[in-house]
């Protein structure tokens, strides 16, 4: 590894990543070779790891910290893609499809984060179709995940899609919600939220307090807990 990075913190990189879905078929030997291809870069909170509009050259592992993916639009406004929790690579779409960066990445706490050239990543996907099978599998996933959005921008209003949202950031997949009191793993804003479900600040604002009026939602903190699960269920149409 190109890095100063001792035996021990090596194997503990390697068992992050050989729990990842992109690399849970592949083998030991395999993994250890890629994590080699590679080395790590720590992250100050508050630090940018690409900025939207650069090139799109290299592959990154999330291991420790979290990491928070935006966009800017043409106009100026901020869209907050997604929130990165380890163990978890990123950054590979850029590489395969060979354009630049779509959105930028910032580290919210703190962040280990292993790093590799993408012709390295690339090259590898080519050696092990397991990896290969896998990331197609991903990428549909984010496909399906970007159609279901569509969907409720046709069919659900705002308040159901702020619900929805709701429930899917302790549950991502909705099939198995969790009880009531759930707390929502990050600190999300009311700007994050409205960027997520495709309203203003202003509209999600009042429909939180709304939710806290009615029971559905309270604040844990500077966290958000889920009160009344069911009742955003049915707002959301689940």
């Amino acid at each position: 590894m190109r890095a100063d990075v001792d035996a021990a913190a090596l194997l503990s990189l390697q068992g992050a990543m050989a729990g990842t879905p992109l690399l849970r078929e592949v083998s030991a030997k395999a993994v250890q070779g890629l994590a080699q291809e590679g080395f790590v870069r720590s992250y100050r909170r508050g630090t940018y790891l690409f900025y939207q509009g650069d090139q799109s050259d290299l592959v990154y592992f999330l291991f420790t910290g979290r990491v928070e993916v935006s966009s800017v639009s043409l106009t100026g406004r901020r869209q907050l893609l997604t929130t990165l929790d380890p163990p978890q690579f990123f950054g590979e779409l850029g590489v395969l499809s060979g354009q630049r960066r779509t959105s930028t990445a910032l580290a919210l706490e703190d962040a280990g984060v292993w790093v590799a050239g993408g012709e390295q990543f690339l090259r590898f996907l080519s050696q092990h179709f397991e990896a290969a099978r896998a990331l197609l599998a991903g990428l549909a996933g984010q496909i399906h995940a970007h159609e279901a959005f569509v969907e409720d921008l046709l069919f659900l209003d705002l308040k159901g899609r702020v619900a929805k949202r709701l429930l899917q950031l302790v549950s991502p997949s909705l099939d198995e919600l969790p009880p009531d009191g759930a707390i929502l793993p990050a600190v999300v804003t009311h700007a994050d939220l409205a960027s997520l479900c495709g309203g203003s600040r202003e509209n999600v604002t009042r429909i939180l307090s709304d939710f806290g009026r009615r029971g559905l939602v309270v604040r844990d903190g500077k966290r958000y807990a889920l009160k009344n699960v069911a009742g955003l269920r049915r707002l959301a149409g689940v």
